[in-house]
């Protein structure tokens, strides 16, 4: 009835704090949930059904350490109630590990860094420090790149002779600095490494509607990141299979982020999806689920793709922009945009700065990455790590604040592209019709070895699903297929009507009459009596197997038997011939 990720962490947790390893811990992880307004400490899989928030919080005694889940447009100050409510909650659980470690833990190792040596430290500083400086106040993320290499070639070949083989110790001597004057930079001087002010969001640009033969498409960019996002739209056969330990499980929505090597200047081998494409499309996919609609309102399978051409930092981010505006792009009709934005924080003892939509180098340099995602009504994704020991309720109240203000920027900026859905779907999506039959019908519509829906499916050139219940799902290239296999069902399925023409064909001759099929699968019988308006003596004077003739339906009685006649269709006008 519970998920095992944060009995995982806690089992991580204990063992590291009992064992030799030098450990900065304990932390504990809560999952927190809320049904009709009430917190709930690690709900069941039944309650996070129920459940209007649910996140994961880890922490430790000073504060939160992380922080990951989902809300149904939750308010900040919801938020904040449900992670300080699982903040508390885990406390017990640190305990719990201390006490352990009391009575079985092992004494930890004695560890030291490597001695520094001071003349070079000093020498490569000397040598790094204009050059960083420079390096910093490079807005182009590219030029700095090339600035920072060149610095570290530069430093490396003045310290060459003195200092052989300790070209790594040199590297991490100019990395520490060039942290150290980026993080005293922005906390004294009150100066980002791109110029901006703290609170100001990146240039933003959108277009949609730049493929035209997808279903849906749009190009998200915020500065130098940069999310060409796709929608596909598909039936329920289309639907993502999942085989977890509980059961298989189908899923509707699907996204999927693709981050090449070029987003960010680097040429290597392409192979399969790794922990940041998994990890970023999860988050990005939590952020929409909440705007999606259920199937009984709109019953295609929806899949987007963000394939992130440029990246600067927050392309996760970026990914829940451009995937709102392809959406909407599609037909799609989801209940609101939705839009994310990536938060850092820079602190030294009592100075503390929170950065808005941050760069890569700040995420790099910073104590905090905090991911927050949602509409203008409230939040529906969030994803936080830090660096330090912990983070305060004061310091999340002022950035998820932070965080709202930005969000509802740039859902201004995406509005001035697309504001709703598009009214109809591409005309390249699928036609989707959902016909409802008896399930007694189900057989005969499939027919023995599938062969009837064989025939509907190469006549129209559908794709059809039944299911056991008698839904039909019928979905075609364009209209024309849908009709053609709507026709072809419905004239399967359909039932003898008691006064209706049909023009039936001889399946069995009797003493006593024959058998004619009127309906694919349907036979009804007419009696030697209603053959002909004069007496016949035998029945194959007027009919033999395999003749089409012409009958009305007399009656059907309670056992579903069919009783035809010959002579009263005679005598009735052939308009009324099914």
């Amino acid at each position: 009835e519970n998920e095992a990720d944060v009995l995982a962490m806690l089992g991580a947790s204990t063992a590291l704090e009992v064992s030799d390893i030098p450990f900065d811990g304990p932390i504990a992880g809560v999952r927190v949930g809320r049904i009709d307004g009430k917190f709930i400490a690690n709900p069941t899989l039944t309650q996070q059904e129920e459940s209007d928030i649910n996140i994961i919080v880890a922490g430790n005694r000073s504060g939160v350490v992380m922080v990951e889940g989902g809300a149904r447009f939750a308010l900040e100050s919801e938020i904040i109630e449900a992670i300080f409510y699982g903040h508390q909650a885990l406390q017990p659980m640190l305990e719990m590990q201390l006490e352990i470690k009391r009575d079985v833990g092992k004494e930890k190792r004695a560890f030291s860094a490597p001695a520094k040596d001071g003349e070079m430290e000093t020498r490569a500083i000397e040598l790094a420090t204009p050059l960083l400086q420079e390096v910093i106040t490079t807005a182009d993320k590219k030029l700095r790149q090339k600035k920072r290499g060149d610095t570290f070639v530069s430093v490396l070949k003045a310290l060459s002779e003195a200092y052989e083989e300790k070209e790594s110790e040199i590297r991490d001597i100019i990395y520490d600095l060039e942290k150290k004057m980026v993080r005293q930079m922005i906390l004294e001087e009150g100066r980002r490494i791109d110029g901006r002010p703290f609170k100001e969001v990146r240039p933003i640009e959108c277009m949609v509607g730049v493929l035209p033969r997808v279903h849906g498409s749009a190009l998200f960019t915020r500065g130098e990141t940069q999310a060409m996002v796709l929608t596909t739209l598909g039936t329920e056969m289309d639907e993502q299979r999942i085989d977890t330990i509980y059961g298989d499980m189908f899923r509707g929505f699907i996204l999927h982020y693709n981050f090449p090597p070029y987003s960010v200047g680097e040429a290597r081998r392409l192979s399969g999806p790794g922990r940041r494409e998994i990890g970023h499309g999860a988050l990005a996919r939590r952020a929409l689920i909440p705007v999606m609609r259920n199937k009984d309102d709109f019953q295609y399978s929806v899949r987007v793709v963000s394939e992130i051409l440029e990246s600067n930092g927050s392309s996760s981010m970026a990914s829940v922009c451009g995937a709102s505006l392809s959406l909407m792009d599609a037909g799609v009709p989801i209940k609101d945009a939705v839009a994310g934005v990536a938060m850092g924080l820079i602190s030294e003892g009592e100075k503390l700065v929170i950065l808005t939509d941050i760069i890569g180098d700040e995420d790099h340099y910073g104590d905090m990455d905090f991911k927050v995602a949602g509409t203008r009504h409230g939040i529906t994704a969030l994803q936080m790590d830090i660096k330090i020991d912990g983070i305060t309720r004061e310091v999340m109240q002022k950035a998820l604040e932070q965080a709202r203000e930005a969000r509802l920027f740039i859902l201004d900026a995406m509005d001035q592209t697309i504001s709703q859905p598009r009214t109809e779907i591409s005309e390249y999506a699928p036609v989707i019709t959902t016909i409802q039959i008896r399930p007694e019908k189900v057989r005969l519509l499939i027919g023995p070895g599938g062969k009837t829906i064989k025939e509907i499916i190469n006549a129209s050139e559908s794709r059809i699903d039944v299911d056991d219940d008698g839904k039909v799902v019928i979905a075609s290239a364009d209209g024309e297929g849908a009709k053609i296999a709507v026709e072809m069902v419905n004239n399967i399925i359909q039932d003898a009507e008691v006064g209706k023409l049909y023009l039936g064909k001889v399946r069995k001759i009797m003493d006593f009459g024959a058998f004619v099929e009127i309906l694919p699968g349907t036979d009804g019988l007419v009696h030697i009596s209603q053959l002909d308006k004069t007496r016949v003596n035998k029945v194959t004077d007027i009919l033999k197997e395999g003749d089409e003739v012409l009958v009305k339906v007399l009656e059907v009685d309670s056992n579903g038997r069919i009783s035809l006649s010959r002579k009263a269709a005679l005598e009735e006008s052939p308009d009324n011939v099914s």
